[in-house]
């Protein structure tokens, strides 16, 4: 369960400010229909998170030990420091589908999201946790505990809270996972 809970609380801040949920707001504010929106958010996120999830867990099965305990606590380190740089919106993929609502949320997300915070940091979760299951459901909760209020309250979802301070407590959480794996390797 512990992967599970961190893995939502790690992505639900890491997203507040990230170029999906700036694209989430984009389209809820381009479509009004939130139904097929939360929908392609949700399966975009389960297949790329799970992707993502497996590849972590892949890699922790081939490398194991302290040194690469160390390497996974430094990842999330510079995940820390990579959560205070403020994203830039991306929206070109969601204005150039054709498709429906879901089919463009679908793939505008899958796209959006490679590469980006979240899926790095779900597949690191993944290798610390080698639970590709319960990783992939608390990152894709995260996902949506982020984006379902983006989309619902549009662009007032970002005025709430400040983005840098939301980006100092995400990277802050970070920081101190990774600390934390860096000491349990050098313990154990």
């Amino acid at each position: 369960m512990e992967a599970i809970w961190l893995s939502t609380l790690i992505v639900a801040i890491a997203e507040i400010g990230d170029k999906t949920q700036l694209l989430a707001i984009v389209l809820a504010c381009k479509f009004q229909k939130p139904v097929p929106i939360f929908a392609g958010i949700l399966v975009a996120t389960l297949i790329n998170h799970a992707f993502a999830a497996s590849l972590g867990y892949g890699i922790a099965q081939l490398i194991t030990g302290k040194w690469f305990q160390i390497g996974v606590g430094t990842a999330f380190i510079l995940m820390g420091g990579w959560a205070l740089i403020p994203d830039k919106e991306d929206v070109a993929a969601g204005e150039k589908s054709h498709g429906g609502v879901f089919i463009t949320t679908l793939i505008a997300f899958f796209l959006v999201e490679i590469g980006d915070k979240t899926q790095i940091a779900t597949s690191l979760l993944a290798a610390r946790f080698e639970n590709i299951t319960f990783v992939t459901i608390g990152t894709t909760f995260g996902m949506m505990l982020a984006n379902v209020p983006a989309v619902y309250l549009g662009q007032a979802a970002t005025k709430i809270v400040p983005l840098q301070v939301v980006r100092t407590i995400a990277g802050a959480i970070f920081a101190a996972i990774g600390v934390w794996v860096i000491g349990a390797a050098l313990i154990g």
